[in-house]
């Protein structure tokens, strides 16, 4: 992965960070602000990369937007007994990956200049990929089993 994210990408110098925090605090999670030019705690693909502790995102100016939700939604869909122990890699299982990724769709519609529809063509060209080509058509047609996991357990308004 390129260590700079496309100037394309929408990254969270591009939008209200109180914006950010407040929809991470929403579901009892922190988000601190890391300097430009420092090491992103927690980061499992490194800088740029948001970076997951505990509670906690880390991220930089330079942290893609689609990179902070996504490590969030990480936490968010774990219990809480597991979520105090994490240390940069959350992933227990496919079916968490999945959610995680349903997840980050609907929650960047709560964040002011971001929305669905955007964070998916950062993902795009990010290279996330799945199997109908496109994040829209699997978050449309294919990502069922993500949305049944997260409103089983809560996590989506039914």
């Amino acid at each position: 992965m390129d260590p700079t994210p496309p100037s394309e990408i929408l990254c969270l110098r591009d939008i209200a960070l109180a914006d950010a925090s407040a929809l991470l605090a929403r579901h009892g999670l922190a988000l601190e602000a890391v300097a430009d030019g420092a090491p992103i705690p927690g980061s499992y693909w490194g800088e740029p990369e948001a970076g997951i502790i505990g509670s906690t995102v880390y991220a930089r100016g330079d942290t893609p937007v689609h990179s902070m939700l996504h490590e969030a939604c990480h936490l968010i869909v774990l219990p809480a007994e597991r979520r105090a122990s994490v240390h940069t890699d959350a992933t227990d299982s496919v079916a968490e990956e999945d959610a995680t990724c349903y997840l980050q769709i609907v929650l960047a519609d709560a964040l002011p200049g971001v929305g669905g529809a955007r964070l998916m063509a950062d993902m795009d060209a990010w290279g996330y990929t799945y199997r109908l080509g496109s994040t829209r058509a699997w978050f449309e047609h294919d990502a069922d089993d993500a949305r049944h996991w997260l409103l089983e357990r809560g996590l989506l308004p039914a």
